[in-house]
């Protein structure tokens, strides 16, 4: 009789389509932050920053300080000392960087606008919402007051009510005077539209 051997027991594991070579991501927590090779900014904070420049930009404060700058740099480049010269006549560097500012201008106060125009939209849809709810509410304050007015004209006034009292005071004394003693009407027919006797 052999000795039976002992065979290692391994585990199976699925093979094909239902395999899983890889650890399953967890659900129940965001992913970790990809690595990026481009740099990463905020939308918010680079808009801001471009309104602020597109508002200085705009202003009467720049076109002065820019005005100094190019006459300063004109002066030094014409009367300064030779090798103290930077940017000799006909000043191709000042002409570079000023196409340089230009070109940097540009798209910032296009996306100071664009977002302006973001803002507008925003609050136009919103006046429009507004008007929409105030013009409801004006409907069914119209429709309120004129229902009221349906109402008060069923209900009796202080004046219909004197004039009545005033037309029954006469007609007890146009009685009174005629048979010497004051008689009450038994019936008397009630109502606005109905014309005493």
């Amino acid at each position: 009789m052999t000795p039976e051997r002992e065979t290692p027991t391994r585990e199976r594991t699925p093979s094909g389509a239902t395999a899983t070579t890889r650890t399953r991501a967890r659900l129940d927590q965001p992913r970790p932050p990809r690595r990026r090779l481009l740099p990463e900014w905020d939308p918010e904070a680079f808009g801001r920053l471009s309104e602020r420049i597109a508002r200085f930009l705009g202003t009467g404060r720049f076109i002065v300080w820019m005005t100094v700058v190019i006459i300063a740099w004109v002066l030094w480049n014409i009367f300064a000392p030779g090798d103290l010269r930077f940017d000799n006549y006909p000043f191709i560097f000042l002409t570079l960087m000023l196409s340089l500012q230009a070109s940097y201008a540009a798209p910032l106060i296009l996306l100071a606008q664009n977002r302006q125009d973001d803002r507008d939209r925003v609050n136009l849809e919103q006046d429009r919402k507004q008007n929409e709810r105030s013009i409801a509410d004006t409907e069914y304050l119209t429709r309120e007051i004129a229902a009221l007015r349906i109402g008060l004209g069923e209900v009796a006034t202080r004046d219909w009510i004197r004039s009545e009292l005033q037309d029954l005071m006469k007609e007890l004394e146009a009685r009174k005077h005629h048979d010497g003693h004051v008689v009450f009407p038994a019936e008397r027919p009630h109502g606005r539209d109905v014309d005493d006797h």
